[in-house]
């Protein structure tokens, strides 16, 4: 599985503040998902 990346891609992935932009958003997600069904504990 020889895949071709484009240099944007390859940027994006090699980009940390850009993985971490995201490993951010989703654990903000998730936290609102679980205080969202646990009613907000406060």
């Amino acid at each position: 599985m020889t895949q071709r990346i484009s240099k944007s891609q390859h940027a994006k992935m090699q980009n940390p503040i850009l993985q971490f932009f995201k490993f951010f958003y989703l654990n903000f997600r998730i936290i609102k998902i679980v205080a969202g069904g646990h009613g907000g504990t406060r």
